[in-house]
């Protein structure tokens, strides 16, 4: 397999979470599980009062999914806790679990951790944050905008020295 010019191979180099032109294929993408608590409105829906502080956190995880006549079916999950405070009151809370059905029968199988957990969080987080906004809006706020999140950076954060040691760097 011919490098790149990253000094990964061509296609996905896990060190950098770039999916190049590696055959996915999307099958399905879903809402696993949705809450929203709006638990002191109206009084926290006043006009004027304390902006919001707010509080946000990402999670991914994967799992293999048995499917009848093929092997390399995943569910790759993208979640998101949030949470406003206005003063020493919730204004809202929400947590949602979204999910990416992929085949990744086409990609070198060292390289679907990265892929289900870089990339499959990438391309799930714009419908996440269109979700968000919309339940904010709809519960009488201003819509959460959430800003672009690295998924890159999150996951060397959590397997960063994991791929150093294999990388026989650490």
């Amino acid at each position: 397999m011919a490098q790149n010019d990253r000094g990964g191979r061509d296609g996905f180099d896990p060190g950098l979470g770039m999916a190049g032109n590696m055959p996915v294929t999307i099958l399905a993408q879903y809402i696993k599980d949705l809450s929203f608590e709006n638990p002191n409105a109206p009084e926290t829906l006043r006009t004027g009062s304390d902006r919001p502080v707010m509080d946000a956190n990402f999670s991914m995880d994967a799992r293999k999914v048995e499917w009848e006549g093929r092997d390399h079916i995943y569910e790759s999950v993208l979640g998101l806790q949030t949470a406003a405070r206005k003063g020493d009151k919730t204004a809202f809370m929400c947590e949602i679990q979204y999910g990416v059905l992929v085949d990744l029968s086409q990609v070198p199988e060292d390289q679907h951790h990265p892929m289900l957990l870089i990339e499959m969080p990438r391309f799930a987080f714009p419908f996440v944050r269109q979700i968000v906004a919309n339940l904010t809006q709809q519960a009488g706020y201003m819509p959460l905008l959430l800003a672009p999140a690295d998924f890159r950076a999150f996951y060397l954060q959590r397997f960063g020295e994991d791929i150093r040691r294999a990388q026989g760097k650490g």
